[in-house]
């Protein structure tokens, strides 16, 4: 018997939800493991022999896949239907030009801004803490510190010159996202491909579409004030439309 899928991932992170949402959409029966940061580092680093240091981390037919995108090109050759990846070479080679886009130069940014917004909500953020700590750092005191010292050395998340680069970024992504699209519903072809898996993704943590991950119920002030002016605009709504139609969930 074939050894099952195993998804090592973070839940709240919009580059995990990317393959989980490639693992639904092409109904790959898997598991998930989920263990708590810093943890999941170690655990990255061992399976995959130093190559990769954070999750996603995929173990399929015997190997040890970090990267979000080389975990679709795998997804893509041991399950290739429903295709994420179009057939025509010109489509193909767009939407993995905009995959690469909104990975690089969208999701660091974007996980930035969230997390710095949170920090600023010190209650929300001792809340989000001590609920993601394993059992020993359980308590909001430690976890609150643990979590704090781990993302600012990890992502900076408390420099202010980087959340204003951030900003600018998301809000380049998204200007990108709407001309790509034009008056079309998908970004590469007339299906959708990993293209608008990816964008749509990324792009989560500021549109928390219902389909998508609710770590966090209502974001704090002074992220929904960023937030906020992209709602009228034609980018957000296109993702919350491809949440919608294109989420699949497990039955």
């Amino acid at each position: 018997m074939a050894e099952k899928p195993t998804l090592w991932h973070i839940p709240v992170s919009h580059y995990n939800e990317k393959v989980r949402w490639a693992l639904d959409f092409k109904g790959v029966e898997h598991e998930r493991k989920a263990p708590p940061a810093p943890f999941h580092m170690v655990v990255s680093l061992a399976r995959t022999r130093g190559e990769h240091k954070t999750f996603p981390m995929m173990r399929i037919n015997g190997r040890s896949i970090g990267d979000s995108t080389a975990i679709i090109a795998a997804l893509e050759e041991a399950y290739p239907q429903p295709p994420l990846y179009p057939s025509d070479p010109a489509d193909r080679l767009r939407a993995l030009e905009l995959e690469d886009f909104f990975d690089e130069e969208l999701g660091p940014h974007l996980r930035l801004l969230a997390w710095h917004y949170l920090r600023q909500d010190p209650e929300r953020f001792r809340n989000f803490a001590e609920q993601a700590a394993p059992g020993p750092l359980r308590s909001r005191r430690l976890s609150g510190w643990a979590a704090d010292t781990f993302l600012k050395a990890r992502y900076h998340v408390a420099d202010d010159d980087r959340a204003t680069i951030a900003r600018d970024k998301v809000a380049g992504a998204m200007d990108r996202l709407e001309e790509e699209l034009g008056n079309r519903e998908y970004l590469a072809g007339d299906t959708f491909t990993v293209a608008d898996l990816t964008a749509a993704a990324m792009f989560y943590p500021l549109v928390l579409p219902l389909e998508g991950p609710r770590q966090i119920a209502d974001p704090p002030a002074g992220f929904e004030a960023f937030r906020t002016p992209f709602k009228d605009r034609r980018g957000y709504r296109w993702i919350e439309e491809t949440f919608a139609k294109h989420r699949k969930r497990p039955s």
